[in-house]
């Protein structure tokens, strides 16, 4: 079973302005309440209680690297749920999402533009994403290049490559394409050439190595990697800076029981983020807590780019 992705730019975007498209569910779900989130189940006989949560955080990185920074939480939902937790390493968002919808995995982070992808097709059900102290929260996409490209501004991306990571990313390939078609006029195929790298982290290590002279990336990531020194500051150009998006949201399953949706929920937002290899991480980025979010609200900027590039979405 495959969930495909259909996107068709559209011919300009202004998103302030762009009213989103109408959002709705593969059929195997139900969404009465109105929240554009499947709906618990009613019939105990479709709700599961797994002696082990699978839990995955979405693959924008080196997925080695986030199994131990997870590991200080993952014991935390253990010990709050009562149940063993398992981390699950995938290797794509495609990978993450049919894993959900097959019901492989009961708890995930989703990037910013996957997420309308897992809740339509898979059940995914948000409640949380990560934020600084002061309840801010979220990242920017940019663009960068390497110095001495011969790219200094957008528009020099015509007639070169521009890498993007997958086309359920958000900052990694909806949102560019989107501003990139309004703004300037310019579409992948015909003004430049689109390559993808499959991971934030590849386009930006493919820029300081000059394998692409230029790529569409999440700053968070960016931001991540300049602290643990596995890029520098003085290997990239930034050309372009977007306005401020969500970040990954986390969540459940539709299907597990309300009860231990509800422990899954009060585990993240107990959990002591001070002296842990999460708050290590993800401070980089200015993060050190969870916050309650909706993907009818926190999600509608997302929705709207979608709408703006002719995004829908077909479940199989």
């Amino acid at each position: 079973m495959q969930v495909w992705l259909k996107t068709i730019l559209a011919s300009s975007v202004v998103l302030s302005s762009v009213a989103t498209a109408e959002f709705t569910l593969d059929s195997r779900y139900q969404d009465a309440d109105g929240d554009l989130i499947a709906d618990i189940p009613t019939d105990a006989t479709k709700l599961i209680d797994p002696d082990t949560l699978v839990f995955a955080y979405t693959p924008v990185e080196d997925p080695s690297v986030y199994a131990d920074v997870w590991s200080e939480f993952i014991e935390h939902l253990a010990t709050e749920t009562g149940k063993k937790v398992q981390f699950f390493p995938v290797q794509s968002n495609a990978a993450q999402i049919e894993a959900m919808r097959s019901g492989r995995l009961h708890i995930s982070g989703f990037n910013t533009g996957s997420n309308p992808l897992a809740v339509a097709c898979a059940g995914f059900r948000p409640f949380t994403m990560m934020a600084r102290a002061d309840d801010s929260f979220g990242y920017e996409m940019e663009i960068i290049t390497y110095p001495g490209s011969g790219i200094e501004k957008v528009e020099d991306i015509k007639g070169n490559k521009l890498a993007f990571t997958s086309e359920t990313s958000n900052s990694g390939f909806k949102a560019p394409s989107a501003i990139l078609k309004a703004d300037y006029n310019m579409e992948a195929g015909k003004e430049f050439e689109p390559v993808f790298s499959g991971k934030h982290d590849n386009s930006i290590l493919g820029v300081v190595n000059k394998d692409y002279p230029a790529a569409a990336i999440a700053n968070s990531v960016r931001n991540r990697m300049v602290a643990r020194e596995v890029i520098a500051e003085d290997q990239y150009n930034i050309i372009y800076t977007s306005q401020t998006f969500p970040t990954t949201g986390y969540g459940t399953a539709h299907n597990l029981t309300p009860e231990l949706q509800e422990k899954i929920q009060q585990a993240f937002f107990s959990f002591n983020w001070e002296g842990t290899k999460l708050k290590a991480e993800f401070e980089k980025s200015g993060e050190d807590k969870f916050i309650p979010i909706t993907f009818k609200e926190h999600w509608d900027v997302i929705r709207k780019i979608d709408a703006a590039n002719n995004v829908s979405y077909n479940c199989q």
